[in-house]
């Protein structure tokens, strides 16, 4: 197996303090948002043999497995990442894997160079994923039942979101999440601008279940995503609690430490929050208009210790094992390829030791084994 130099991504969202915390080192000054592990062109890990990407394309079926690439190409198919939210991300939503194809075959058609900045498709993948978190850890997650959206709404006493407030109130509910997110992002600015003025201070004065979206103005002031993201579920999970987002799903993180993993993908449509751009006519083709509760996942334990977070994909495979003090050691060989992920405790894996932050690559149907104290989390695929 491959100890793992992982690249730290310095967004501006990113947390200066909670990465180095569990790294154990002194924090920069700078934003550390995320730190990624596997083999995504853009960051790849580095390893003595060289990048993972170089490595795997040496030989697909010696470090994948042949199942692997039969079903997923000469790639590793997930990237995994550790996640630290200082403030909020921007308010998006991913498309499923045939939105993908079309959107990438279509901007490719028309010549949009990758790196501009009004391209929506990055690769022709889709880009499920799930946070599990270290710490608390909030986030927004789904639309909220329209009725509930439209009480919140409601109960800020702002005149101009009272067209809203009726449109919440009717049917189909589809319908008037579409209608009320379609006006939300296609307003006027300036009009949005006072809307959203006179919603933060509202508030920030009402507090409660209000403070969430005071903070989101905070740092994005005159937003139409603050708005938006009162439609959604506001989800706060316990560390070692999981959200799984499938396509269409809207969603932002706002604050907190997770491990994170993905389908190895870019592909991203913006809400808002963010200074970037936003496509309102593709997203509004991409999000899935429908009520949802956020599905709070925790892991599933098997009698091998091993504690599973379940999801409908094969991309990735997310699981942890808590080892206790003087416990057995774990044989975790599989016939896929693994990333192991210490995130406390000191952890052996196979010749190497890991402390929190420290991960290893395990090519297909290399022997692993795990023992120590602390939690190390697997990542893998279904084959």
């Amino acid at each position: 197996m491959d100890r793992l130099d992982n690249t730290i991504r310095p967004y501006a969202w990113g947390s200066t303090t909670a990465i180095p915390q569990l790294l154990g080192v002194e924090p920069t000054g700078e934003p550390q948002a995320e730190m990624w592990m596997g083999a995504h062109p853009g960051a790849p890990s580095r390893t003595d043999r060289g990048t993972l990407v170089d490595v795997i394309a040496a030989d697909p079926e010696r470090e994948l497995g042949a199942a692997a690439v039969a079903k997923f190409g000469p790639t590793l198919p997930f990237l995994l990442k550790i996640l630290a939210a200082g403030s909020p991300l921007s308010l998006q939503v991913h498309p499923n894997l045939d939105q993908a194809r079309e959107g990438y075959a279509d901007e490719e058609r028309r010549g949009i160079p990758v790196d501009a900045p009004h391209r929506n498709y990055k690769d022709a993948n889709h880009k499920p994923e799930l946070i599990c978190a270290l710490t608390e850890f909030d986030g927004l997650c789904g639309f909220r039942d329209p009725n509930e959206a439209a009480e919140l709404l409601d109960g800020l006493g702002v005149d101009s979101l009272k067209p809203y407030v009726d449109l919440l109130h009717a049917h189909p509910e589809d319908a008037a999440l579409r209608e009320v997110l379609t006006a939300v992002l296609t307003a006027d600015r300036e009009e949005m601008a006072r809307t959203v003025a006179e919603a933060t201070a509202a508030c920030s004065r009402l507090g409660g279940a209000y403070a969430p979206y005071a903070d989101l103005a905070h740092h994005y002031p005159g937003d139409p995503g603050v708005i938006a993201a009162m439609l959604l579920n506001h989800v706060r999970l316990q560390p070692g609690e999981a959200l799984y987002l499938g396509a269409g799903i809207p969603h932002a993180y706002l604050d907190g430490l997770g491990v994170e993993i993905m389908a190895n993908s870019d592909n991203v449509l913006r809400c808002g929050l963010t200074p970037k751009h936003v496509d309102v006519p593709e997203l509004l083709r991409i999000v899935r208009f429908e009520p949802s509760d956020p599905g709070v996942l925790r892991p599933e334990a098997s009698p091998d210790g091993e504690e599973v977070y379940e999801t409908p994909i094969d991309e990735f495979r997310l699981s942890r094992y808590v080892l206790p003090a003087g416990g057995a050691a774990h044989d975790l060989t599989r016939a896929t390829p693994q990333i192991l992920l210490c995130t406390a405790g000191t952890v052996r894996a196979g010749e190497h030791e890991l402390t929190p932050g420290r991960s290893v690559f395990v090519p297909a149907g290399e022997k692993a084994e795990v023992s120590g104290t602390g939690t190390v989390f697997r990542a893998t695929v279904v084959a």
